[in-house]
């Protein structure tokens, strides 16, 4: 099955400006995360962004991307974008990863590529296990709510995806923010608008259930770690610094 990892990134975060060309171990965070996706080694792999810059910057590190509008509501009606501009008319998949984690773990992509390709699923994501029971209450992490529990063997349905709940339960995750889609889903979701619930939320992956589309969950091995504030990059850098002694 032909498959094309696209990675949404742009200069312009409110939280952390010029977030995906900051450094770590002497490589921007962007041309991490374009590594990890190669590692995956499931198919070609292109950043979209509307900043030359980082087009300068992915190339120069040997990777690909490509130039987008200015005027994207979310990632994935960036990625759409990127996808007509290639003109890979092939392609049966496309994963939308996300430019601020470039601790990301390859097998976890690789589960997820395997779980669209065994399954009839429209749209697949990520989850991972909440052992601290803080970040049910914690804005920043989203979590996901499924039909069942989640386990190595099961790709259940989410039935809704929240910033907070006072609530814990054995269907409550953290979600991890990488998607995959059907080429055909991918063509429906960004033909609707922006949902007023997606819109409330900040989630984009809420036009999809807003508007009938599944998203099944598979378990993620690790917890996401992205990047949003200088704290976040610099427990990134140290976790990184560590692993590359």
């Amino acid at each position: 099955m032909k498959t094309l990892i696209i990675i949404p990134s742009r200069l312009s975060a409110t939280r952390l400006p010029g977030k995906p060309l900051l450094k770590i171990n002497g490589l921007s965070m962007i041309s991490h995360v374009f590594k990890k996706a190669e590692e995956a080694n499931i198919g070609e792999v292109y950043v979209a962004t509307e900043d030359q810059e980082i087009v300068d910057d992915v190339k120069q590190n040997g990777g690909q991307a490509i130039l987008t509008e200015e005027n994207h509501k979310t990632g994935t009606d960036r990625i759409h974008e990127a996808l007509k501009k290639l003109g890979k008319l092939d392609i049966e998949l496309v994963m939308n990863l996300q430019g601020d984690e470039p601790l990301i773990d390859v097998e976890d992509i690789k589960n997820l590529h395997n779980q669209m390709i065994i399954t009839k699923s429209n749209i697949g994501t990520l989850a991972s296990n909440i052992i601290d029971e803080k970040l049910y209450d914690k804005e920043d992490v989203v979590k996901v709510i499924t039909k069942e529990s989640l386990n190595v063997s099961q790709f259940p349905e989410a039935l809704n995806f929240i910033r907070k709940t006072n609530i814990s339960g054995p269907n409550i995750y953290h979600h991890v923010g990488i998607y995959c889609y059907r080429i055909e889903t991918l063509k429906n979701f960004v033909s609707y608008n922006q949902s007023q619930n997606e819109i409330k939320n900040r989630l984009e992956q809420l036009r999809a259930l807003d508007n009938d589309i599944k998203i099944n969950v598979a378990l993620a091995n690790k917890s996401p770690i992205g990047v949003d504030t200088k704290e976040d990059l610099v427990a990134i850098k140290k976790i990184m610094e560590y692993k590359s002694e």
